[in-house]
C-alpha cells in the first residue's frame, strides 16, 4: 500500500479519463496504524455479530437498520426522505415527496433482494447489475441503463465534461475493470484481510463508476453484501452510509486523495474508523432496543386485556413502528371498538402517538423506537 500507484490520466481527445491500476494482485500492508485499526475493527465487528445472534426476533429489528441505511445512503445523493416518511405508504405522502420516497423504497428492495440472492449467487458483476436494476426501476435514472454497465462516458461534478471534477475510465474499459474487481474479491491465492479488501473494492468501484447513475448507492450497498457473503456478519446489521453522511466531505476528499496523491492508506484508515464507530453504535442501538422492549412490556402489564393482543401489536411495532386501526384489527382479530380501546390505552401509556391530526385515517407512531435510529 505504501508504494501504491492509483492510475493515470489518459487523453481521450477532448478530455482525459482516469484509468485506475488493477487491484487483483499481491498486497503488502506494513503500516502499523492501519494494522491497529484493523484489529479494532475486527474486534468490534465480532462483538456486533455475536450480539446480533442473541437478539430474539432480530429480523424485526434489521428492517429498521435497512430503512436507516436506505434513507442515509439516498440522502448522500440528495434525496430528503426521513425514516418516518419512508415508513408511510405512498398515498400518505405529499406529491412532491413521492419521488424521493420511491428511491428509498427501491434501495430497501435492492438491498434485501441482494442479501437473499447471496445464497445462490456470489458477489459478482451479475449480482451488482441485478441490484442496480432494482435500484433504478421506475425512478429518476430509469432511462440510464438499469442493470447494465455504461456504454458511454460519464463524469462527476461540473455542468459538462469540460469542467468535471473527476472523469472515470472510458466506457470501453469498464467490463475489464469490473472483471478485475470480481477476481480480486474471490482471489484466495493472495491473502489480504477482508476489511482491507472491501475498503479497496469500494474505492475501486467508485473510481470505475461503472453505471450511468446510482454508483454511490450501489457502492455503499456492496460493503454490507461483502461482509455477509464472507461470513463476517451472519445478518446484515452493519451499514456505513450513516457514517459517510455525517462525514460526507471527508468521505469524498479521502476517495479523491487516493487518485490525486496515491494515498490509499488514508482512505483505508478512514474506512476502518467507520467500521469501528458503526459497529459500536450498532451494539448501543441493540442495547437500547432491548431496554425499550423491557420497558414497554412492563407498561403493558397495566392493561386490562388478558389476551395476547397487546403483545401482537407490540411485536408488529418493532418491525413497523407505524400502525393504523385496520392493521391492528387484522393482527388481533378484535372487533373495531375493542381495537380503538386498545390503541387508546397504548396512547395513554405513551407507547403510541397519533401523527395525522385527522378524524379518519389516523396513523399511530411508536416514536421511542424510531428515535433510536435517528
Amino acid at each position: 500500500m505504501k508504494n501504491f500507484n492509483a492510475g493515470q490520466y489518459i487523453n481521450q481527445g477532448t478530455y482525459k479519463s482516469f484509468q485506475p491500476t488493477h487491484i487483483n494482485r499481491q498486497w503488502h500492508v506494513e503500516n502499523m496504524e492501519v494494522l491497529n485499526l484493523l484489529s479494532q475493527a475486527d474486534r468490534q465487528l465480532g462483538r456486533l455479530d455475536m450480539y446480533s445472534e442473541y437478539i430474539p426476533n432480530i429480523d424485526l429489528f434489521i428492517r429498521m437498520h435497512v430503512l436507516k441505511e436506505a434513507t442515509q445512503s439516498s440522502k448522500i445523493e440528495g434525496t430528503k426522505t426521513n425514516i418516518e416518511e419512508a415508513l408511510l405508504v405512498k398515498e400518505d405522502l405529499k406529491e412532491e415527496k413521492r419521488d424521493d420516497w420511491e428511491e428509498v423504497q427501491n434501495y430497501i428492495l435492492a438491498l434485501n433482494s441482494a442479501v437473499e440472492s447471496l445464497s445462490k449467487l456470489p458477489f459478482s458483476s451479475r449480482l451488482i447489475k441485478n441490484t442496480h436494476q432494482t435500484l433504478l426501476q421506475g425512478v429518476r435514472g430509469k432511462h440510464k441503463l438499469p442493470g447494465e454497465f455504461r456504454r458511454s462516458q460519464n463524469w462527476i461534478g461540473g455542468a459538462s465534461i469540460r469542467d468535471a471534477i473527476f472523469i472515470p475510465p472510458i466506457h470501453t474499459t469498464v467490463n475489464n475493470y469490473m472483471g478485475d474487481l470480481e477476481n480480486f474479491v474471490h482471489n484466495e491465492s493472495h491473502f489480504l484481510p477482508d476489511l482491507l479488501k472491501i475498503a479497496i473494492v469500494h474505492y475501486q468501484f467508485e473510481t470505475i463508476h461503472p453505471f450511468l447513475d446510482g454508483n454511490g448507492r450501489v457502492g455503499r450497498l456492496l460493503i454490507t453484501l461483502y461482509l455477509v457473503e464472507k461470513g463476517i456478519l451472519k445478518k446484515p446489521v452493519l451499514y456505513l452510509s450513516d457514517f459517510f453522511e455525517k462525514h460526507r466531505t471527508l468521505y469524498y476528499d479521502n476517495l479523491t486523495r487516493v487518485r490525486e496523491k496515491n494515498d490509499l492508506i488514508q482512505w483505508v484508515k478512514f474506512f476502518l474508523v467507520g467500521i469501528i464507530e458503526t459497529a459500536k453504535n450498532g451494539i448501543t442501538t441493540f442495547d437500547q432496543i432491548l431496554k425499550l422492549k423491557r420497558d414497554v412490556e412492563q407498561k403493558l402489564q397495566q392493561l386490562s386485556s388478558r389476551s395476547n393482543s397487546p403483545q401482537l401489536i407490540l411485536t408488529y411495532l418493532f418491525q413497523d413502528p407505524i400502525v393504523e386501526v385496520q392493521k391492528a384489527k387484522a393482527l388481533t382479530q378484535l372487533s373495531l371498538p375493542s381495537v380503538y380501546k386498545l390503541i387508546s390505552e397504548f396512547e395513554k401509556l405513551g407507547i403510541l402517538e397519533e401523527i395525522t391530526g385527522e378524524k379518519r385515517g389516523k396513523l399511530y407512531v411508536f416514536r421511542d423506537y424510531i428515535d433510536l435510529f435517528n
